[in-house]
């Protein structure tokens, strides 16, 4: 790193590829006004977004630190503030951010901040380290480890001082813990997958849903079944195909995560992760079931026939009975889609389920499963 000159300070945004680098991208345009106007008056900053998969192979805290400030000091920098949204862990609490004023960086990770308003709480916190990082100049008192605050310290979770080791390079660090700090951060994990991009991405299981919804609608027995079942056992029925589907897109495609380690902390870790997958799956199959009741909605006003309706199953056609239809075809087409998405690569399903970080640090774990 180098050393400032003319009153202006430096700021490279390290942030791993892919959400990252977008959320890197787009505070990047407004953080040099809003850093200046915090600090005291002449000062100015300059911010670079570097685009680097710094934490690939590696979920050690202490590794992602060394590799940071190796990165940092062979640029033209003066603070190094690292993004990336891998879930990390220090003595047993879950890391928002950790700042050394020695070496002029910050690591934070996203998913600390929670699922919601991400980019306004990335941008907070950065604008804290920065300052913090910053030293006397910037912020108008004592160098050292300024406290943070700020509004992303909020209600969601407690976010609190976390305990430093002698032995290493970070002087002041942000944890949170607790119930709400674990759905914190299990929220963070799971916007960071993008939950929604899993229905476009399994073509094949879709089109099973799709044609099985489709036979089931013209089907004279689907339509007695449905005029016949309760509504418990309609949404039994539903609960059912959903569950099903999540568990045969997890099984199928191993997407389980499993850890070799014995520490509780490793299983702490591994328990996350599967949480987040089940999640994420789970809202994808969810938006999916949706979708169908919807579709099977349509396809029923315009192919049935009220008359050969009513003549099958004695009960005349009114919304009541299109609602009850469509309901339980999407409940049979969703089974359809679970066989369907056999039909997918595991690398489809996965691109479809993760982010490309986490597909790089499973696809790494499975390389070293094989050797």
């Amino acid at each position: 790193m180098r050393v400032s000159s003319q009153d202006v300070t430096v700021v490279a945004l390290l942030a791993d590829p892919d959400a990252p680098t977008e959320i890197a991208q787009r505070m990047a345009r407004m953080l040099p006004d809003r850093l200046a106007d915090r600090s005291g008056p002449g000062r100015r900053f300059d911010v670079e977004v570097v685009s680097e998969p710094f934490t690939a192979g590696a979920e050690d805290l202490s590794t992602l630190t060394h590799r940071i400030m190796d990165r940092g000091s062979e640029g033209n920098w003066d603070i190094v503030v690292a993004l990336t949204d891998l879930p990390l862990h220090s003595h047993g609490r879950k890391l928002v951010v950790d700042l050394s004023h020695e070496h002029g960086l910050a690591l934070l990770s996203l998913p600390a901040l929670g699922g919601f308003r991400l980019q306004t709480r990335a941008r907070q916190a950065v604008e804290e380290a920065v300052l913090s990082l910053a030293g006397p100049q910037a912020t108008g008192g004592p160098s050292g480890s300024r406290p943070l605050r700020g509004p992303f310290i909020g209600r969601l979770a407690p976010v609190r001082p976390g305990q430093v080791g002698e032995e290493e390079i970070a002087d002041l660090r942000y944890v949170v813990s607790g119930p709400r700090g674990y759905l914190r951060v299990l929220l963070g994990m799971v916007r960071a997958n993008r939950p929604w991009r899993l229905v476009p991405g399994l073509s094949k299981a879709l089109a099973a849903a799709l044609a099985t919804g489709a036979v089931a609608t013209v089907n004279s027995t689907i339509w007695s079944l449905a005029t016949s079942l309760s509504t418990p056992r309609l949404v039994i029925a539903m609960v059912g195909s959903v569950a099903l589907m999540i568990g045969w897109l997890i099984v199928d495609a191993n997407l389980w995560h499993r850890t070799d380690e014995i520490s509780p902390e490793a299983r702490k870790r591994a328990a996350l992760y599967n949480a987040s997958t089940v999640v994420t799956v789970g809202i994808g199959v969810i938006v999916c079931y949706v979708g169908l009741v919807v579709i099977n909605l349509v396809w029923a006003l315009f192919i049935l026939n009220g008359r050969v309706f009513a003549s099958t199953t004695r009960t005349p056609l009114h919304a009541m009975e299109y609602w009850t239809l469509s309901w339980f075809v999407a409940s049979v087409a969703t089974v359809g889609g679970a066989l369907g998405s056999g039909l997918e690569s595991d690398e489809a399903i996965r691109a479809a389920a993760y982010s490309k970080r986490e597909q790089e640090r499973r696809s790494a774990l499975q390389d070293d499963h094989g050797d």
